[in-house]
Parts: structure tokens; C-alpha cells; sequence
């Protein structure tokens, strides 16, 4: 008895020694997020604290890379999958493979996938594909925003995917710029309030923990806000390029919707490429570390753009350890390095042990790291599952997404003067004719970040329904439909058609690429409209991430819509088109008259735009009326001297004339202006 005795105080000594031994605090999810961290990094080597700052691309990650080098993240970037057409179940093998590294390294801390998720999960073939965010800044609707986002959510992470680098929350200044479409509106108020993606995205936060970084569960991801700051303010609307603005502009234009992002919980910013006063923001401390993280109290962890820090010099990467350098004490936390890993762990390291880096600077950046990963239960639950694949491109989400583009539709023209609106259009006619280049292409009606980084052409690379699809769908089927993308003059005159429905714009492009001086929609654009405007009633829907030139053309032609770049659900044009639903957007950016003007935004001393910030007509019951909602209610405080400076005025000078420019002047009062929107 007294030997079995000793044999059990023995063994229940050595259980309680091996349970002693086993239990690690960072694991606790019972603990404190902030007593996790601090017991983590207490046990993190320097080399493991430099590699949870590293992002790195799909393309060159693998199981060993990610365990040996502690890698914090990994990425897709944009059109960077698995495998041609790869479906959600291959980008859940693809990403729990990688994360199996980062389990198997010395602590077990797991990586954070991100992915470019613009307008839905726009590299993932069958995904949802929203407009983008020209045109939901159109809808005027933070409600229906916040809704694509959690849609959105869904979709990435049905394909295992936790984190994503949206919204893009930039104030686009000029339309020249080739990412205005990525802008909500010229309005920065407007901008603000389409921060409500982030609730969506990543749900709503306690009231306990507003302004702190909250991702809701596994049906959420982690949201970046971008470009910090300034991005859509560049001297000509060139990327990349030089905001010239004084602080207080800075503050007053560009940094509103980086506070709102703040106070909804956003989890990380990312660093524009662009320059402030020719200082560029990769390496602007003021504003990184003495303004979002000290001013704002940001408390998530700031990310660099693709080879953003790279960009620091010119050429880039003169000069990687002074990017480097400059990069982290300016303060940002993780380096999108993508490919030269070991080049920014050795530089890094380097600096530090030559104290040039201070290891608080280190230690602040991982500690917002781990923050993201510890309050987004990345440590619980590191692996994907199955259990959410059916989200992905679901008809619920595609629903969403018909009622996004129909609501973002903008009514510019609704007949010539003298005679009756065309729309809606008529489901029942003898014979109408589609043309335009953009009637019938799925790319074309995407836009860029669509599949692939600078979109795609043609109607096989992802699923959906084309404009000339959906019209197909409407019409009645004793309607014949004639389509050509082009037809010539004597091709329309020797058919008898009731209408015609021409669409046209601008090809798909992404940053740079769509860097624009003149403007114009694509070959043979003009001639269709020419062609057939001047023979049979038409309406013209412009397919373009922005306004474009259209002046020339405007009075020959009966309607005219701008879609701007609608996604995959094409039926949300013809759901206004013929009427089952009414037009409702109003324009988020003034439509100048020649780019001569440019940059030209609502308030500025020179502003004569062809159609003004907020415009917008309505059809109603198969009759056309205008409303529109003034500067005044819809997008600022303007005082009512300002209408009339935007605006021609008779000789009582209280009573402005608001014309469509067409001839056709309509007299509000004044005082009136703020009950017109409907």
C-alpha cells in the first residue's frame, strides 16, 4: 500500500510537471489579447519578430519558407491564384498549406492571408463582381455598401481567406487619375460615409470597443483602409505622383474618412505611393507615426503598398537598406516586400543591431501585428474549412450586386427638347437594335482588378451576364434583337428599328495603365453613336470608371446613362432601362465639358461643368421628371450663393435656373433646393 502510494504521489507530480510544461499563455484564448502578446513576444527571437514584419507573394512562399522565417503574411497579388479557374476549395488547399508552415515553425505563429478584394473577390473566377466604387458612391447609400461588404466578406472567406486590402477610402481630385474609379466621390463627405464597408467587412464593433480593431468571426475579414494619404490629390491626376496641399487641406480633404475608418474598428491602413509636398508617404513619420498612430490613435498595424518601400528611391531600389530604414522608422508595422525576403530580413536585421533601428520601433510593430491576429482569432482558428464554399458568387450576393448597379445608374439626358423621354424603354417592339463595343463583354463591364490585375476582354474569364444578355432576358420574345458592335450608317437607315441602345466607353485598366490626358471613350465608340443616334432613337450607357468625354455627342443623342463600371450583373441596367425599377443615382463626380477644365471639382472658382456634382434625373411611372440633389443637402454644407455661382441665373437672382443642358431650364427657388431630392 505505501509503495503504490509513492508511486501515485510520483506519477500525479510528474502529470501536474507535464501540464505545467504544456500550458503556454499566448494560447490562451481565456487570456487577455493583452497578455498574450506580452508573453509571445517574450519568447520571440529578433529574427522572429522581423519575420512576422515581412508580406511576401504567393508565387515565391512555400511550407519551409514561411516556418523557418516566422513570415507574418503572405499575399495574392492581383490576378495571382492558385491555378487557372480555381475554385474555392483550391484556394482553401492553397492557403491551409502555407499556413501548416507557419504552425510547424518554433511558436506556432500563424501567417495572416491577404488579397486585393476591390469590388467583391474580384481575383477569384465565379466570384461576385460589385460595381465599383465610382459608381456605388453613385447609389448614395452607405447601408447597401455596408451590406457588398459583409457579401463580400463571405465570398473571401469561403475561399480561406482572412484579411483583404479594401476599401480604397481616396478623395479622386482629377478623373485624369487611372484609379478614380477606386474613389466613391470628389466629395470627401461622400467618402466618409462609404466607410460603412468596413462594418460589413469585419462587422460592427461593441461600443466598448470602438476604435480599437475588431474582425466578428470566421464569416469576417480583417479590412485595410487605403491609400494614407492623399492619393487621389496627385498633380494631374498622375499615380504615384506629388499632392501639393497645405496641412490644413490635407487634414480638412483627405484624412476625414481615415478617422471614420478608426472609429468603425478598421484593422490596418495602407501607405500610398504618392508624395505629400514631394516627401513621400512611405517615408512621412509626421504623418504615419506622429499623425495616424499618435493623433488618431490608430491602433492596428500600418502595411506598405507592392514594393512601396522600394519606391522610396529613385530608381527603385537604389538604395533598399535606406528604404528600409526610412520605411520602419517612419512607421510602418508589415513590408509588402513581395520577393526579396531574405534582402529585407538581413537589411532589417542589420539595422537594428547597429541600433539605427531602435527594437522599440520593432516591437511596436509586432505587437500591432499579433493585435490584428490575436482579436481576429487567427491563433483559435488558423485553418480553413469547407463550410462556406456555397458563398461564393451565390445568387443571393448576385442579387446584391443587380440592386447595387441599378441603384448607381445615372440619368444624364431623357429626350431632346420639344419631345417625350425615351425611358424606359418599351419590352414589347418589332425590331431594336444593341451596338457598342461594351453591349456584349464581360470585361468591358468589369473593369480593372478583375480577375486579373488589369482586367480582361471578351466574356469567358469569370461568370455573368452581359448588357446585351440581360436585354435578351427582358424584351419580349416576339422582340427581335439585332446586335452590331459597330454598324454603319446605311446598315441602320435600311432597317426599320423601334430604338436603338448603344453601348460605349472606356477598355478595363488598373493604376497607371489608366492614366488618362484626353479622356475619350474607345474606338469605334463615336462612329456607333454617330451612326445610329442619327437615325433612330437611341440611349447611349457609358461604360467608364469615370466621366469622359462625351460633349460632342450629346445633342444627338435621346438618353443617355452613365453605368460606369457595373460588374457582372448586367441585368441592373435593363431593370432601370425599362423601367421595372426607377433611376436613382445622382453623379459622386462633376462630368466636365473638355478635359481642358480639369481638374475641376464642385466650389472651385472655374466651375462650368456639362453635368454638376449631384445631378441626376429620375423616371417615374413611365414619365421623366427632374430632381436632383443639390451640393447644398446631398454633398456639403454649400450655402445657397453657392448654387448660384455653380448654376445660371435670370434676373432675380434668389431664383436659380437648374438646365440639363440640353434647353430645357427648370426655376427653383432657392429656399426650395433642399427638398428636391426624392
Amino acid at each position: 500500500m505505501g509503495i503504490s502510494l509513492v508511486k501515485l504521489v510520483v506519477w500525479v507530480s510528474w502529470l501536474a510537471m507535464a501540464v505545467g510544461a504544456e500550458y503556454v499563455k499566448y494560447k490562451d484564448p481565456k487570456q487577455p489579447v493583452a497578455a498574450r502578446i506580452k508573453d509571445l513576444m517574450s519568447k520571440m527571437t529578433l529574427a522572429e519578430k522581423i519575420g512576422q514584419m515581412a508580406q511576401i507573394d504567393r508565387s515565391v512562399a512555400t511550407e519551409q519558407i514561411l516556418r523557418d522565417y516566422s513570415v507574418g503574411s503572405v499575399l495574392s497579388g492581383g490576378g495571382s491564384e492558385p491555378l487557372p479557374e480555381a475554385k474555392a476549395e483550391d484556394w482553401i488547399n492553397m492557403v491551409n498549406a502555407f499556413q501548416n508552415g507557419s504552425l510547424s515553425s518554433r511558436l506556432g505563429i500563424p501567417m495572416i492571408y491577404g488579397i486585393d478584394a476591390i469590388h467583391g473577390h474580384n481575383n477569384v473566377y465565379n466570384a461576385t463582381i460589385f460595381p465599383h466604387n465610382v459608381g456605388l458612391g453613385a447609389t448614395g447609400d452607405p447601408e447597401l455598401v455596408k451590406k457588398i461588404g459583409a457579401a463580400t466578406a463571405l465570398e473571401v472567406r469561403a475561399t480561406g481567406i482572412p484579411y483583404v486590402f479594401a476599401p480604397c477610402i481616396a478623395v479622386c481630385r482629377d478623373p485624369r487619375w487611372g484609379r478614380c474609379y477606386e474613389s466613391y466621390s470628389e466629395d470627401h463627405k461622400v467618402v466618409e460615409q462609404m466607410t460603412d464597408i468596413i462594418l460589413g467587412l469585419q462587422g460592427d464593433p461593441p461600443t466598448s470597443r470602438k476604435g480599437v480593431p475588431y474582425v466578428g468571426g470566421k464569416g469576417k475579414v480583417a479590412a485595410c483602409a487605403k491609400h494614407f494619404v492623399g492619393d487621389g490629390g496627385t498633380t494631374g491626376g498622375i499615380n504615384e505622383n506629388n499632392t501639393v496641399i497645405d496641412m490644413h487641406g490635407l487634414l480638412s480633404m483627405y484624412m476625414p474618412a481615415y478617422s471614420q475608418s478608426i472609429i468603425k474598428g478598421v484593422s490596418t491602413v495602407m501607405v500610398s505611393y504618392s508624395s505629400w509636398n514631394g516627401q513621400k508617404m512611405h517615408a512621412n513619420r509626421e504623418l504615419i507615426s506622429g499623425f495616424l498612430k499618435n493623433t488618431l490613435k490608430f491602433k492596428g498595424f500600418v502595411i506598405s503598398d507592392w514594393q512601396g518601400i522600394d519606391r522610396i528611391t529613385s530608381p527603385p531600389h537604389a538604395n533598399y537598406t535606406y528604404s528600409v530604414q526610412a520605411a520602419i522608422q517612419a512607421g510602418i508595422d508589415m513590408v509588402m516586400v513581395p520577393f526579396n525576403l531574405t534582402e529585407f530580413i538581413d537589411d532589417l536585421t542589420y539595422l537594428v543591431d547597429s541600433k539605427v533601428i531602435l527594437m522599440d520601433r520593432i516591437d511596436d510593430a509586432v505587437q500591432r501585428i499579433l493585435q490584428v491576429k490575436f482579436t481576429m482569432g487567427l491563433f483559435e482558428t488558423p485553418m480553413a474549412d469547407f463550410s462556406l464554399v456555397n458563398e461564393l458568387g451565390s445568387q443571393a450576393h448576385r442579387d446584391l450586386a443587380r440592386e447595387a448597379v441599378r441603384k448607381s445608374l445615372v440619368l444624364l439626358k431623357n429626350g431632346k427638347p420639344g419631345s417625350t423621354p425615351l425611358l424606359p424603354l418599351p419590352k414589347k417592339a418589332s425590331k431594336i437594335l444593341v451596338a457598342g463595343t461594351h453591349a456584349d463583354n464581360l470585361g468591358y463591364q468589369c473593369g480593372g482588378w478583375t480577375i486579373n490585375w488589369q482586367g480582361f476582354t471578351g466574356n469567358n474569364s469569370t461568370r455573368g451576364t452581359t448588357i446585351l444578355g440581360a436585354i435578351k432576358s427582358t424584351v419580349e420574345r416576339s422582340t427581335e434583337i439585332v446586335f452590331r458592335e459597330s454598324p454603319d450608317a446605311n446598315f441602320v437607315k435600311s432597317n426599320k428599328f423601334d430604338y436603338a441602345i448603344v453601348v460605349v466607353g472606356e477598355p478595363p485598366y488598373a493604376e497607371t495603365a489608366g492614366d488618362s490626358t484626353n479622356l475619350t471613350m474607345i474606338d469605334p465608340g463615336p462612329s456607333a453613336i454617330n451612326n445610329v443616334c442619327g437615325t433612330v432613337k437611341c440611349v447611349v450607357v457609358i461604360i467608364s470608371g469615370r466621366p469622359i468625354v462625351i460633349e460632342p455627342y450629346v445633342s444627338a443623342i435621346d438618353a443617355l446613362v452613365a453605368a460606369w463600371l457595373p460588374g457582372t450583373e448586367g441585368q441592373g441596367v435593363t431593370d432601370v432601362l425599362y423601367g421595372d425599377y426607377r433611376f436613382s443615382g445622382k453623379l459622386p463626380r462633376t462630368w466636365f465639358k473638355t478635359v481642358d477644365q480639369l481638374p475641376m471639382n464642385v466650389g472651385d472658382s472655374h466651375y462650368d461643368p456639362l453635368f454638376p456634382l449631384g445631378f441626376g434625373l429620375k423616371t417615374e411611372s413611365g414619365a421623366s421628371i427632374v430632381s436632383r440633389y443639390s451640393p447644398l443637402t446631398y454633398f456639403d454644407n454649400y450655402s445657397c450663393m453657392h448654387v448660384k455661382n455653380l448654376l445660371p441665373v435670370d434676373e432675380m437672382s434668389w431664383m436659380p435656373l437648374i438646365s440639363d443642358g440640353f434647353g430645357m431650364n427648370y426655376l427653383i427657388n432657392c429656399m426650395y433646393v433642399p427638398y428636391l431630392h426624392g
